[in-house]
């Protein structure tokens, strides 16, 4: 079963090339995706797959908190994209939608008054 890392704080000029020689030593590496923008740009932070849970357990003990072209990496287990939680930004964006269906509610209220 492969088992998918998130890499955090990379060099943005890193590709998926360097990141796979950097893990591949160590352990063997199913994927590696650097993400870019539109423009091809890096963000900063890319996803590898490991073969086994083994592998990913001594990826990150070796990785985590290393130093990768003079940046000190992130190295942690990937989160599903339905575990994910988008802290006190999400809870303000929906007061804010529930502060808007609040002021929609009291306008149908003064329309059907005239």
């Amino acid at each position: 079963m492969n088992k998918r890392l998130f890499i955090g704080n990379l060099d943005f000029s890193i590709t998926n090339q360097d990141l796979k020689e950097l893990f591949s030593g160590e352990c063997s590496v199913t994927s590696v995706q650097v993400i870019r923008t539109l423009e091809g740009k890096s963000k900063g932070f890319g996803f590898i797959e490991m073969e086994t849970e083994e592998a990913a357990v001594k990826a990150i003990e070796k990785f985590n908190q290393s130093s990768f072209r003079d940046r000190i990496i992130l190295v942690i287990e990937a989160k599903s994209q339905a575990n994910r939680t988008f802290g006190e930004n999400n809870r303000r964006y929906k007061r804010n939608i529930n502060s808007y269906k609040d002021l929609n509610s009291k306008l149908r209220s003064l329309r059907k008054r005239r």
